[in-house]
């Protein structure tokens, strides 16, 4: 069994804690065959481990060997695959993946975040919630987007972000099929 694993924030703002060492810090956790994709904040490893509990765990291994207090957000194999079929915007997936983000949320989407998003979003922009997850459409890239700025914890939740190029680079990782 996989975990996927995803730090908020990593690699952002000076919050740094090596692949290497993230890798680690999974062994001595018991967590086998750690491999990591990029340097933001993805760790895939085997484990049966409940999600929610091994998110806690990850997020305190993380304080007590980098100082970082970071959000985890761990997900299944499955649960991957039904983020992956709940996307809501398909064809601009494959037209464009890195302009798709999927914003994995760690407690749930807060009320009234989607209202709010979509009253700022630019000229194409839009944002569908699917399977617990946002998911925006930047067609302009997310670099000038006001609607990027404003998805921040405070209105949304905790949730961390990734493009879909990435979504389906740890779909791979876990043995999902490509789409």
């Amino acid at each position: 069994m996989h975990r996927i694993i995803l730090f908020r924030g990593m690699n952002t703002g000076g919050v740094r804690a090596p692949v290497a060492e993230q890798r680690a810090m999974a062994e001595e956790m018991g967590l086998a065959n750690p491999r990591t994709l990029l340097a933001s904040g993805n760790l895939v490893v085997d484990s049966d481990r409940d999600p929610r509990s091994l998110e806690a765990e990850v997020e305190a291994a993380m304080e007590r060997r980098f100082g970082l207090t970071l959000a985890a957000v761990v997900r299944t194999p499955e649960q991957w695959a039904g983020l992956i079929a709940a996307n809501p915007f398909p064809d601009e997936a494959k037209a464009a993946p890195s302009k798709l983000l999927v914003m994995l949320m760690k407690d749930g989407i807060r009320p009234g975040a989607l209202e709010a998003l979509r009253a700022v979003a630019g000229p194409g922009e839009r944002v569908e919630p699917a399977d617990g997850a946002l998911f925006f459409w930047h067609p302009e890239g997310i670099g000038r987007s006001k609607l990027a700025e404003k998805a921040q914890p405070r209105l949304i939740g905790v949730g961390t972000g990734r493009n879909w190029n990435t979504v389906l680079r740890l779909a791979e990782m876990v043995g999902l099929p490509s789409r």
